[in-house]
C-alpha cells in the first residue's frame, strides 16, 4: 500500500470528523487476516493426514482380499499410523482372521498398491 501525504484540507477533514464521532476512524478487521480454509490442506498435508485412504477405497479392498463371506461379517473401521483396524461381528471370526493376519496383509498391501498399510488388527463390536 503506498501512503500518499495528506493535504492540510484533508487533514483537517480527518480532525472534524474525529471529533464529531469522538474516536479516531476504525482500524480495517479484515487487514491481515485469512481463511483457516486456505492453511487446513498445507496442516494436514505436515502432520501426514493426506496419507490415508478413502472409506470407500479400503471397504473394496477389504471385501476383494476377504471374499464375501468374512467381508458381510467384518469391516474396515480406521487406519492409523498404518494400522489397518478390522472391525468383526463375532470372537469366533476374529479368532479366524487372526490366523490368517499374515496373508491377508500381503493380500491388501498388493490390493492397496503401496505401503501405507504396516499392519492388522481385529477387534469385535
Amino acid at each position: 500500500m503506498i501512503m500518499r501525504r495528506l493535504t492540510r484540507k484533508d487533514h483537517i477533514r480527518q480532525q472534524v470528523i474525529r471529533d464529531w464521532r469522538g474516536v479516531d476512524d476504525p482500524l480495517d478487521l479484515n487487514q491481515n487476516i485469512s481463511l483457516a480454509a486456505a492453511h487446513v490442506a498445507e496442516i494436514m498435508r505436515q502432520v501426514g493426514l493426506t496419507e490415508g485412504m478413502e472409506e470407500e477405497k479400503l471397504k473394496q479392498i477389504w471385501q476383494q482380499v476377504a471374499g464375501e463371506f468374512v467381508a458381510k461379517a467384518s469391516v474396515p473401521d480406521s487406519l492409523k499410523r498404518g494400522c489397518l483396524t478390522i472391525r468383526v461381528t463375532q470372537p469366533a471370526m476374529r479368532f479366524h482372521l487372526e490366523q490368517m493376519r499374515g496373508s491377508l496383509l500381503a493380500k491388501v498391501q498388493q490390493a492397496a498398491a503401496n505401503s501405507m498399510i504396516q499392519s492388522l488388527r481385529f477387534v469385535v463390536g
